[in-house]
């Protein structure tokens, strides 16, 4: 790698990580801190499960092929950030700067990529595929629980945009399988 490659690598993860403190620091507002830390509990798997429950219920025989293909794109996407977290080995934000204030408890031990954000994705752009009405509900959600993962001092932007990015090639590979 180049002198300049190496120069812009540096310059990048130095912005992410100043705005993950900077993010992380909206946590001291007791408002923020809790609606965060519900929102990022809903996004363990909670929601998407009750959302599937109710496209079941509701949609009865004709809810079983989006359900199933949430489920295995969302096993798919556990696979996935589970390797990449694995062959990283990113530390999460409060573990390497004492001034990212965490008020969260993560899943596990590494940062890079954002599981949460990367399952809100896979989750809520299928559904929202099969049921363009739930956008409404399920677009600020999944914005929701990305922002969460920073706000609540356990990932850097950089960890809740790869999700994402990962999160949309599960779904789109998803549908070409489909």
């Amino acid at each position: 790698m180049n002198n300049t490659m190496r120069l812009y690598l540096h310059r990048m993860q130095a912005m992410d990580s100043a705005l993950c403190v900077s993010v992380s620091h909206t946590n001291q507002y007791r408002i923020i801190r809790d609606v965060f830390r519900a929102v990022s509990r809903l996004g363990d798997g909670l929601f998407w499960y009750l959302l599937m429950a109710a496209i079941m219920l509701v949609e009865q025989g004709e809810g079983l092929k989006p359900v199933l293909h949430m489920m295995a794109a969302g096993l798919t996407g556990t696979l996935v950030y589970k390797w990449l977290k694995l062959k990283t080995h990113r530390p999460r934000p409060f573990q390497v700067r004492q001034d990212v204030w965490v008020v969260g408890k993560p899943l596990d031990h590494f940062s890079f990529p954002s599981g949460h954000t990367l399952h809100a994705v896979v989750f809520g752009l299928i559904a929202i595929a099969y049921f363009p009405v739930l956008a409404f509900l399920l677009i600020p959600f999944m914005l929701m629980v990305a922002m969460s993962r920073v706000i609540l001092g356990l990932h850097y932007p950089s960890d809740v945009l790869a999700g994402a990015m990962i999160g949309y090639l599960i779904v789109h590979c998803s549908f070409l399988l489909v």
